[in-house]
């Protein structure tokens, strides 16, 4: 278990790693990324049943990052955690490396390769029910994006999920706002999300996704539901932590310049800093 502060400082400085991977790279998706990076930090360094030293420990919890693209945060916790050193990052999408711009089970720490959106939720269901046939106690979890809610595969899964009570699965979305094309609620509008995922069969939870107490609360009331799998409905900021990005939709797939880099890390440095003073 870490503290707030501990678990701010650990999305800090993954947040600072997944900007200098993406602005490297010169490729990949940092908004997204950094809206969902705290709820993934408190997953790995405060809920997870997991060791770094046994990633393929058959007791352990999974987790599925659903929305694939969001490497650039994943790849960072799953360094500071301990399960690789944090210099494999710079091999990010490069051609000699071996982390590629999507989630690939060939990283340490990894349990599923992602990138088709709606694929990795479903596999996320067949995990958990792989554990409840085998009859073993570990716990599955996974992160959505919010645009990622209009394939249709995703509710098949939300209804397999409800019909073999998976009461072992926790899913998040990561409910920011925004996809590669503007506005979820213009693009394709899903809202009221608690209502739908209720109507699916799913115990809800709403949240604020930068809010680690909020966070940690949410991942322990799941853990008491019985009979069905829980759905935390965590409202993020697209982009969270470089002011710049905040809440904008062209950083989905875009890489942040020499200039924007330098600003971007000013302002992390400056918060962990803050956090660390």
């Amino acid at each position: 278990m870490a503290d707030n502060k501990s678990l701010a400082i650990h999305a800090t400085k993954a947040r600072m790693l997944a900007v200098q991977m993406v602005h490297d790279a010169a490729s990949g998706h940092p908004g997204g990324s950094l809206s969902c990076l705290d709820v993934l930090t408190t997953l790995y360094f405060s809920v997870m049943k997991i060791d770094p030293s046994n990633p393929q420990d058959p007791s352990r919890d999974r987790f599925v990052m659903s929305k694939g693209h969001c490497s650039p945060a994943l790849y960072p916790v799953l360094a500071l955690r301990g399960f690789f050193p944090t210099e494999d990052l710079k091999l990010f999408r490069s051609i000699e490396g071996h982390m590629s711009g999507h989630v690939e089970m060939r990283i340490p720490g990894v349990d599923m390769s992602t990138g088709s959106l709606g694929q990795g939720i479903s596999t996320a269901v067949g995990m958990a029910l792989g554990g409840k046939l085998n009859h073993k106690d570990y716990r599955v979890y996974a992160i959505l994006g919010d645009g990622e809610l209009a394939e249709g595969q995703v509710w098949e899964a939300m209804m397999s999920a409800a019909k073999y009570k998976l009461d072992n699965l926790c899913a998040c979305v990561d409910v920011n706002g925004l996809q590669i094309d503007g506005r979820t609620a213009d693009v394709m509008p899903t809202e009221p999300l608690d209502k739908k995922f209720e109507a699916f069969g799913w115990h809800v939870i709403q949240i604020d996704g930068h809010d680690y107490g909020a966070i940690e609360k949410a991942y322990a009331e799941a853990a008491t539901v019985k009979g069905k799998p829980t759905m935390i409905l965590a409202k993020t900021t697209k982009g969270k932590g470089v002011s710049f990005m905040e809440d904008q939709a062209g950083w989905h797939g875009k890489a942040p310049n020499d200039e924007q880099y330098a600003q971007a890390k000013s302002e992390l440095e400056a918060k962990l800093k803050e956090l660390e003073g």
